[in-house]
């Protein structure tokens, strides 16, 4: 994961991404379709986790076989739209561990408001994956990577559906060290903030709130 920017345009990611974006999406089938491509997603961001072996029994004979290495990985949430991709990590690798960062956007300063944090302890001896399905502005991004660093976390990975130029640049400048794997780099932010042509509030179309 040596580029700052992954972008995993595997026909099945786009074509889900796709269906997402599309506004007719149901609350569930837009919940549905950010379970399976988060999995498709986390499949690329765990790419390089490092391997051990064990020696265990196949039917046939005795080997030597790869396993993780290390300890669980940590998976934390930027909520709440984060919570909607934790299932499909968790699928994935169930024997992570999970935190959480709460953070909201005030609407006048477009800055992040810290109101929750809960981690994992160990983490500067675990893989972080901060997972957020949208990379926007990257204000709020940076703050939760600011309060996993402080955490002690030194092995971090970001995880999003959607990312803004403006969004991966700020987290370039703020954490060059954190690699970005996202299913899409969309044009442009608006003047809210948002991402174009994006595919709305994440966290509405999830939870079906407006």
């Amino acid at each position: 994961m040596s580029d700052h920017l992954t972008v995993v345009d595997h026909p099945l990611v786009q074509h889900k991404l796709t269906l997402m974006r599309d506004k007719g999406t149901s609350t569930a089938g837009f919940r549905r379709l950010l379970r399976e491509i988060t999995q498709l997603l986390a499949y690329e961001i765990t790419r390089e986790m490092p391997l051990t072996t064990t020696t265990i029994d196949t039917p046939m004979e005795e080997m030597e076989a790869p396993i993780l290495a290390g300890k669980k990985l940590a998976l934390v949430s930027i909520l709440r739209a984060g919570n909607g991709m934790l299932d499909g990590v968790l699928e994935l690798i169930p024997s992570a561990r999970v935190g959480f960062v709460g953070l909201y956007r005030d609407e006048e300063t477009l800055q992040p408001v810290q109101y929750y944090f809960k981690a994992p302890e160990g983490l500067k001896d675990r893989l972080v994956i901060a997972v957020d399905p949208m990379l926007a502005t990257g204000n709020s991004s940076a703050a939760a990577i600011d309060l996993l660093k402080e955490a002690g976390a030194n092995d971090i990975r970001f995880l999003c559906l959607l990312a803004s130029p403006e969004g991966v640049e700020r987290m370039k400048e703020l954490h060059p060290d954190v690699p970005i794997v996202t299913a899409s780099l969309d044009r442009q932010l608006n003047e809210k903030g948002y991402i174009l042509p994006g595919l709305g509030d994440a966290g509405d179309r999830m939870f079906g709130t407006k």
